[in-house]
């Protein structure tokens, strides 16, 4: 079972249950305040009593701290002070955290034998008291209204193994989870040498079992992911160089503003990448949004409604284009006196409509697009924005299972704990940290897949991953358990 995060865990149980041993191999240091630690800083050591006073008003002041600033706080004493239990219950509803109680349900011989290895060991009388205690508790946590009480059996103590995840063994390279990813690079600090470091990353990404790539398509470097000065490659002439890379990996662009260029020069630039690579070729297609790239290049940036149009036409005008013969095309608002294009596509190009917008992004996506593209943050916004499409392709007469649900996710990934929080205090800026951690849902590969599984449970099927921190090759060889 995985426990909310952020969240406030209060730890139950008596001395020798295993408490401190739970949460140290669950959590970071940081993130646990104990009261036999403090009494170890304002004290002799962990078990001098007579600075109990004084470790537990520091306590007190540092649950308090890190719950007003929504982060995970454990808190590791005996927890069976049902006054200090509640104060703590309505801290963190105050703050609006969710409220756990985990219980060491450890026999009492267990916590008597290491009781008795102790350099101190607690007074027998007081840990009968405190065992006596612990066997009452469980109906007075049942009926305090936590969030969730967790029982953790003595061999539960330690962390649980990470299980193997299981080969992946399908040729579309889908996962365990029955998601595909799509590695999009958005950043590219590439050195001296450009062409080596965009190949080396495809090879990286096809080693790490993604099923594609794909490149930002955007004239000057968009605020949100760096410097309007850093580097940001055309796309359609990188994804050429990337497919004489000898990976198996899908090329595509997400995404490409219908802004930039007619519509039938980019289904053209597509269908020759289709050709390049035996038709490992996507569009991902979109409004248009950063006037800043239009203004500073001359191109013209219309009103939404006009932009909303060009989009619609646009994967009109490419499916047009990319269809047998050369016959003249007039339907939907686009009229062409033929499609002489070639080369063809090597297979189907798949169309991914970039945007959230409900009346008419996500209805150009379910009556002409292969896909819609929505960014992952809230779970019950996205369930809500599914409903939405699939709403509109009950309206069109087409059927839902034609238009597959694709999510850009931005996230944090850390290999443990600690990685994941030193990655948070490097990227946040003046980003105050729990906040950030919950936009870039921060977590290790293992959160992630969780995380993962339930998108996947709302319907998507294919999640585009860029993290805020991608340097490399190693850092992409890195993220390759999200495609077990």
């Amino acid at each position: 079972m995985r426990l909310p995060d952020p969240a406030l865990v209060v730890l139950v149980g008596a001395s020798g249950a295993g408490k401190s041993t739970w949460a140290a191999a669950r959590y970071r240091a940081e993130e646990v305040v104990s009261s036999d630690a403090l009494r170890g800083v304002l004290g002799s050591g962990p078990h001098d009593l007579d600075a109990s006073t004084d470790a537990f008003a520091v306590l007190e002041t540092i649950v308090a701290a890190r719950l007003g600033r929504r982060l995970t706080t454990v808190v590791d004493t005996l927890g069976i002070d049902a006054t200090k239990r509640r104060a703590w219950l309505d801290a963190a509803r105050a703050c609006g955290l969710p409220a756990v109680a985990v219980l060491l349900d450890t026999p009492d011989a267990e916590c008597r034998r290491r009781n008795a290895t102790r350099d101190r060991p607690v007074p027998a009388p007081v840990l009968a008291g405190q065992l006596r205690s612990v066997r009452d508790v469980r109906p007075l946590l049942d009926a305090e209204g936590w969030d969730l009480v967790v029982a953790v059996a003595a061999g539960d103590v330690t962390a649980p193994p990470v299980p193997e995840a299981a080969p992946r063994s399908r040729a579309d390279r889908t996962s365990s989870l029955g998601l595909r990813s799509v590695l999009q690079v958005s950043r590219f600090p590439w050195g001296e040498d450009p062409l080596a470091w965009l190949t080396d990353v495809a090879r990286a990404a096809d080693e790490a079992g993604f099923a594609g790539l794909a490149l930002m398509d955007h004239l000057i470097q968009v605020p949100q992911v760096g410097r309007a000065w850093d580097p940001v490659p055309e796309p359609w002439v990188a994804l050429g160089a990337i497919a004489a890379a000898g990976t198996g990996l899908e090329l595509g662009t997400l995404c490409t503003p219908v802004t930039f260029r007619p519509a039938g020069v980019t289904a053209k630039a597509a269908a020759t990448l289709s050709a390049l690579t035996g038709g490992r070729a996507f569009v991902g297609v979109g409004a248009g949004w950063f006037e800043r790239e239009h203004a500073a290049y001359g191109i013209p940036f219309p009103p939404a409604r006009e932009r909303l149009d060009d989009l619609e036409r646009a994967v009109v005008t490419m499916k047009a284009l990319w269809a047998a013969g050369t016959k003249a095309y007039d339907d939907h608002g686009v009229v062409l006196p033929e499609t002489t294009s070639y080369p063809r596509p090597s297979r189907p190009i798949p169309v991914v409509v970039g945007g959230s917008g409900e009346r008419r992004t996500l209805r150009v996506a379910a009556e002409h697009g292969d896909a819609c593209n929505l960014r992952t943050t809230d779970e019950a916004e996205l369930a809500r924005l599914v409903g939405v499409l699939h709403a509109h392709c009950d309206e069109v007469g087409r059927d839902r299972s034609e238009v597959a649900v694709t999510v850009l996710d931005l996230p944090v990934v850390g290999a443990d704990r600690d990685d994941v929080w030193a990655r948070v205090e490097t990227l946040r800026g003046r980003t105050p940290a729990a906040t950030y951690a919950a936009r870039t849902h921060a977590a290790t590969v293992a959160g992630h897949r969780d995380r993962w599984a339930r998108l996947a449970g709302l319907g998507v099927s294919t999640i585009f991953i860029a993290t805020p921190d991608l340097g490399g090759p190693d850092d992409v060889l890195a993220l390759r358990g999200l495609n077990a």
